[in-house]
């Protein structure tokens, strides 16, 4: 394969269909030699004489069209598989150890008055495949570095925590305390890879099946970004993900191969375990998924290894001269397959051989119990290493391992092969016995039929453990090991945010562009701008943001060789190998795979980043909410900012486009910490923090998220006396009622303060009302605190009982409140308990539409006029005014008829 300097980016593997023949007779001598091979030595024939000349013509760097899928045999042949360094008899009693320890863990998770489940067949199945891996290529963190990143396969984690067993690294109490982590604390261990959960073990969480192949694709491109603009040294990391072949089903598991395979990823591997099997099927009955996935692999310009057969089959293919067994391989589906997996030797002679007098003549010295151990290539250590070898020493792609193994392997009768083995957790004492003697574990049989069967340790000094011990020391280090390096950040000091803080004086801008403008002098501080990471999904215009393209430039490893279009612009178009911003287009889901990736460098690297994630806010925790789960749970720290917020601002869009709820969405994730912003000084405060809390002295695992608006409003300067506490903890008076006999409370969050405003200069002139304004810059902050406060005077009850910040900061307030934003009302009402007096909330509950703003507004009755409605309405059922002057107001205001509203401001997408 030509290296990646050779390689052409934009065509790959393609011919020109339309070049004259200069030399037609010299043509026809070449048909006329296909011909002949055809009519005298047969198709076959003629078949692997073509399949030869590719080979030479890509050896010669001919450019040939690729084959799309291959024979149904082993990639790699048997004449070119290296030296394998190992010592198979140890590393095979290693794993046979492994394998019995981490089935008994989930066997003992199901003892009577626990039964917490457990997967035991699919680390059977990939057993093989890491431990290659431990042995010979996964590079730990000892050398100071970040070593390897592997995304382990969630399902198997029994057998990683085994073998960390073996190696001293957890006990048997641990082990013991699988998937109880509170009633066994602090010995418990997380049921998959939750670094959240262990911090010092895990370090990427990938169940959600399907986030795995999304984040390690990512993670290996951010490895390069750093690289290329100098942060750290990631030249000797390799990202492995190891991945199930049903898992590549997920969207998320194929959908981004192109950006590897563009950017010439080579310092990743996929690792699919194809063990026909989904968790309770065939993946494909009918079909092929290896040839399937080969297919898809290439056509992405992957670099692709099947690895189907191991070496017992190599004597057969041997001597396949007419391609019969070859032929058979390739016509027999893979729910045949799994079927060959579960039954005799006899079986497979006669329905897989049996069919043809040459496949029968092949095994005929064979005895049954020969022909039912013909095994599958993921299970043999030698020709695992051989693909890894393989993997690594490519350039210019990446590369996936189709590697072809049976579920449930070495467990038995009952489980291999099984459509129910990925729900069957427990072993009987016969399943344990025929486990114990095929892996010639030295427990006798007493030992399994008197209790919990026992977890088998060869001994510390064994030369097993210390060949273990060798193998990892020689590699650096134990796997997988999360190690948090990075120091604090020398943060910036208050004249960074003095701009933000005197207002926009005259001119009206969005809150949106408040935050680029402070984000603008972030990056020039000579400490931390460099560490800033943008990604946007193709927005980066909409955003405002493009005034960031001469200066920090888009990050392309590449460069940009072309000349832009806009090239006579100042904010021309620009990318550089050495840029700062990501665009990644339009795929929220690689951007947010970007934003994990960066805001976990800290820990990977040692490194931290400070991503700043701007989009759409509708496609954010809605469309991409389960790797915001995922982000929280790898630890990941930075900003991420959703524009265009609320349910009536970006109204020309409609409804697809109308984010009334993502607040909401926010509020449910733990690591979350969610504002709602309504002018530029309180997000200079809430920046200042977050950067405080995440990358300070006293770091925490936290992300910040805000909703930032496109509709352009006059920003005030800072208050002298600004409530810098309220804003932070969610909460802070913005102008007190000056006028009128009866008093109210207004609060608003995010572009309703404006409408909030307006309401409380009606409410004055026109009814006699004294209403305060307070911005309730995040809802769910106060509700969190308010939740927080309620556990511990439940838990403590012998103690004073604690007042939640909302209702000390409303103490003494003269109610009723009326709370307004652009979200759906359960935004707001998430404080109702806690706010002391009458309480309601407006709110755009349903869905979106393309209108006015105005008109959108006076739909949901979430305008001014709406507000002064609902403050009359709250003071009549207190008795403070009359009734009359509900249906007064309604008629004054047309509140029925949203085209008698004003139409606000219109445009403005940053």
């Amino acid at each position: 394969m030509a290296s990646a300097s050779d390689r052409n980016p934009i065509i790959i593997g393609g011919l020109p269909s339309q070049v004259p023949d200069f030399d037609p007779e010299e043509t026809q001598e070449w048909l006329d030699s296909l011909d002949a091979a055809v009519d005298e030595r047969g198709r076959e024939r003629a078949r692997y004489l073509m399949l030869r000349l590719i080979e030479r013509a890509r050896e010669k760097r001919v450019a040939v069209p690729e084959m799309r899928s291959t024979d149904y045999v082993n990639t790699i042949a048997t004449k070119d598989e290296p030296f394998f360094p190992g010592n198979e008899e140890i590393e095979r009693k290693v794993l046979n150890a492994t394998r019995w320890n981490a089935a008994v863990m989930v066997s003992r998770a199901q003892r009577p008055g626990i039964g917490v489940g457990g997967h035991i067949a699919t680390f059977a199945s990939s057993a093989s495949l890491y431990d290659v891996g431990f042995n010979h290529f996964f590079r730990g963190k000892d050398e100071g570095d970040g070593g390897d990143q592997i995304f382990f396969q969630g399902h198997a984690s029994p057998g990683i925590y085994a073998r960390a067993y073996l190696l001293d690294r957890l006990s048997e109490q641990q082990l013991d305390a699988f998937r109880q982590e509170k009633s066994k604390a602090p010995y418990g261990l997380s049921s998959y890879p939750h670094p959240r959960l262990m911090p010092d073990f895990w370090e990427f969480p990938t169940v959600s099946m399907g986030l795995g192949p999304l984040g390690a694709i990512y993670q290996a491109r951010m490895n390069r970004y750093m690289q290329a603009r100098g942060i750290a040294d990631t030249s000797k990391s390799h990202v492995w993900a190891y991945l199930g072949d049903g898992e590549m089903d997920e969207p998320e598991s194929l959908g981004q191969l192109s950006i590897a395979a563009r950017e010439n990823l080579d310092n990743l591997t996929f690792v699919v375990n194809c063990n026909l099997q989904r968790l309770d099927g065939p993946v494909r009955g009918n079909g092929k998924i290896m040839q399937e996935l080969e297919s898809q692999f290439r056509g992405a310009g992957w670099n692709v290894i099947k690895l189907i057969w191991d070496r017992s089959w190599d004597p057969l293919l041997a001597q396949d001269r007419d391609g019969i067994l070859v032929n058979k391989m390739n016509t027999t589906p893979d729910g045949q397959f799994q079927t060959y997996a579960t039954e005799s030797g006899s079986y497979i002679r006669e329905h897989f051989f049996g069919d043809d007098h040459r496949l029968r003549a092949m095994v005929e010295n064979m005895s049954d119990q020969q022909i039912q151990h013909l095994g599958r290539g993921g299970h043999d250590h030698k020709k695992v290493y051989a693909a890894y070898a393989a993997a690594k020493a490519h350039k210019g792609q990446p590369t996936v391992i189709l590697a072809q193994t049976v579920k449930g392997w070495t467990l038995g009768p009952n489980f291999e092969g099984r459509n129910a083995t990925h729900q069957m957790k427990k072993l009987t004492a016969d399943d344990l016995k025929r486990f114990r003697d095929r892996l010639h574990i030295p427990i006798t049989d007493a030992q399994l039929e008197d209790g919990a069967p026992p977890y088998y340790h060869p001994g510390r000094n064994s030369p097993e453990i210390q060949y273990m011990h060798d193998r990892r020391s020689a590699l650096g280090g134990y796997v997988p090991t999360r190690v948090v390096r990075a120091k604090p950040l020398q943060l910036p000091d208050e004249k960074t945010y003095a701009a933000a803080k005197k207002g926009s004086g005259q001119q009206s801008i969005a809150t949106t562009m408040a935050f680029v403008r402070i984000l603008k002098d972030l990056m020039r501080d000579k400490e931390i701008g460099r560490r800033f990471v943008l990604i946007a999904p193709d927005e980066y215009r909409t955003f405002g943001m493009d005034a960031f393209f001469p200066s920090a430039k888009i990050y392309n490893p590449l460069g940009q060789q072309y000349e832009a279009v806009d090239r006579d612009l100042l904010l021309a178009y620009k990318e550089s190998p050495t840029g700062q911003m990501l665009h990644d287009g339009i795929s929220e889901a690689g951007c947010t795979a970007s934003l994990i990736a960066a805001g976990s460098a800290y820990a990977t690297h040692g490194e931290p980043l400070i991503p700043v994630y701007v989009f759409y806010s509708m496609f954010g925790f809605q469309r991409t909410g389960d790797q915001f789960w995922q982000m929280a749970d790898q630890l990941a720290r930075g900003f991420v900012l959703g524009a265009t917020a609320g349910r009536t601002t970006l109204t020309g869009e409609g409804l697809q486009h109308a984010d009334g709820h993502s607040q909401l969405l926010a509020s449910t994730n733990p690591g979350c910490v969610a504002y709602d912003p309504a002018y530029g000084y309180e997000i200079a405060h809430i920046v200042k923090d977050g950067l405080r809390r995440m990358y300070g002295p006293d770091a925490e695992d936290v992300f910040y998220y805000l909703t930032v608006y496109n509709e352009p409003i006059q920003h005030p300067a800072e208050p002298a006396d600004v409530d810098a506490d309220g804003i932070l903890k969610g909460i802070h008076r913005v102008s007190a009622g000056t006028t009128g006999a009866v008093g109210a409370q207004i609060m608003a969050s995010g572009v309703a303060v404006p409408w909030a405003l307006e309401a409380q200069r009606i409410l004055a002139a026109e009814w006699n009302v004294k209403a305060d304004v307070w911005s309730a810059t995040s809802w769910n902050e106060l509700r969190r605190e308010a939740v927080a406060v309620e556990e511990h005077n439940l838990l403590h009850p012998e103690e004073e009982q604690r007042v939640p910040y909302v209702t000390r900061k409303l103490s003494g307030a003269e109610g009723p409140f009326v709370a307004v934003s652009d979200w759906m009302r359960a935004v707001p009402d998430q404080i109702s308990r806690w706010v002391p007096g009458s309480y309601t909330s407006l709110g755009a509950d349903g869905f979106g539409f393309a209108d006015t703003r105005g008109a959108a507004r006076r739909f949901f009755h979430i305008d001014a006029q709406s507000v002064v409605l609902s403050v009359l309405t709250e003071l009549a059922k207190a008795g403070k005014i009359d009734r009359s002057a509900l249906k007064q107001a309604i008629d004054r205001y047309q509140l029925l008829d949203v085209r008698a509203a004003d139409p606000g401001a219109a445009g403005g997408d940053a």
